[in-house]
């Protein structure tokens, strides 16, 4: 799976029909850094995920629209509202008053 760089996480890109469907699915972990960029993509699930994930909604120009954090598995739908063209999902960083 092609790999790019955005907002400082090394992303693999998710295009196809069957690489946005399965997205994490399976994973274990993501490592500090990592990500999935999934493409034409303004809502998203957690089901049959192992570990809670940070969301970043992005518009057609990369710009954050909404970010939700700390999802846990099993949410069966969040949404990134309708500028949303994509979202960056990352491992769940602790939270920080």
């Amino acid at each position: 799976m092609e790999q790019i760089e955005v907002n400082g996480v090394r992303a693999e890109v998710a295009r196809t029909f069957w690489q946005r469907l399965k997205g994490l699915m399976g994973r274990e972990r993501l490592l500090p850094g990592e990500g999935m960029l999934i493409l034409k993509c303004n809502a998203i699930h957690t089901c049959f995920m192992r570990f809670a994930i940070d969301a970043t909604f992005l518009d057609k120009h990369n710009q954050v629209v909404k970010v939700v954090r700390n999802i846990r598995p099993w949410r069966l739908f969040i949404w990134g509202g309708f500028r949303a063209s994509k979202v960056l999902e990352t491992a769940a960083e602790p939270f920080s008053p």
